[in-house]
């Protein structure tokens, strides 16, 4: 453990930045791979509308804490998942017959 903080805290929170970014480009992918592809979507609800209630809580959790690479990115990550919910619930409408 000591050679953790030994690491500057500056360190972590850029790494955790690029990869909470890293992780938002991969569910704009499937945002953006969702809304291009025309047929029902095979995501389900509970999958779907689970990751923007986790996505939320970590980022209130980044902001209770202060802590950038939580808030920011999940909060980026809030605004994608919600997105991708409208996407995925839209499909259920247009192809419900």
């Amino acid at each position: 453990m000591s050679f953790l903080h030994s690491i500057p805290e500056s360190i972590f929170e850029t790494i955790g930045i690029t990869a909470g970014l890293g992780a938002c480009f991969v569910i704009a992918i499937q945002v953006y791979k969702e809304f291009k592809f025309k047929g029902l979507s095979s995501l389900s609800y509970g999958f779907v509308f689970g990751w923007v209630f986790i996505y939320l809580f970590w980022c209130f959790y980044g902001i209770r804490f202060n802590t950038v690479a939580l808030w920011l990115t999940n909060g980026i990550a809030v605004v994608l998942q919600t997105t991708l919910c409208f996407i995925v619930v839209r499909k259920r409408k247009l192809y419900a017959n």
